[in-house]
């Protein structure tokens, strides 16, 4: 069996939200070996995920929560690559609002587990940044792939339309920081990191309010 490996894809576009738009660039994290992988949010740009991807069997699309600039390509990637897409209920207003015309293909739950090239990657139900914001842990191989809960230098951004400052830090504190500290941590935006590093700055995060 080969060896478990991770891709990064990089894709670049608008996030919208609240009738506000960012530019911003994501990162879409592949998880397999040479022969199947699972796909990790779905950015902006369906090809250059197809390409990221090769001749490997598509698992399925997870997306981390629903916020287009993470669900925005889902769709198109799905059909390209014959996979369905996995999603957390309680986002399921912002995919709506994306995609109307189609709906994800499996709900994802806390605790739910999801099986790639001899791998389990276990969902945590992080919400704050969206309600229905999830991570998948990789235990065996201590990795996170946390979409925007945590990212190197604190909690992804609450202060818009379905997200809550104190549920972030009540999702961070009691579902990721108790994770083993050499835990690397592989976020939707930016460089990875680990809980080690970023578990003693809880305290300056919460009194610095974001």
């Amino acid at each position: 069996m080969s060896e478990v490996r991770v891709d990064l894809v990089r894709t670049a576009g608008i996030f919208s939200l609240g009738g506000e738009d960012f530019e911003v660039e994501d990162n879409i994290w592949l998880v397999g070996d040479d022969r199947e992988v699972l796909v990790i949010d779905a950015a902006h740009d369906a090809s250059a995920i197809v390409e990221g991807v090769g001749d490997r069997r598509t698992v399925a699309i997870v997306c981390t929560h629903g916020h287009n600039d993470h669900i925005n390509a889902a769709p198109e990637l799905a059909a390209a690559l014959g996979a369905r897409i996995g999603f957390h209920p309680s986002d399921r207003m912002l995919w709506d609002a994306e995609h109307p015309e189609r709906a994800p293909d499996f709900e994802l739950s806390d605790g739910d587990s999801l099986e790639v090239a001899g791998t389990t990657l276990e969902v945590i139900h992080t919400p704050g940044h969206s309600p229905g914001g999830v991570c998948l842990y990789d235990s065996v191989r201590s990795r996170l792939f946390d979409g925007d809960t945590l990212f190197q230098g604190g909690p992804g951004a609450t202060g818009r339309d379905y997200s809550d400052f104190g549920v972030i830090i009540s999702s961070i504190r009691e579902r990721l920081l108790s994770l083993p500290a050499e835990t690397v941590v592989y976020p939707g935006h930016g460089e990875t990191t680990t809980i080690g590093a970023e578990a003693p700055h809880l305290q300056e995060w919460i009194a610095r309010g974001y």
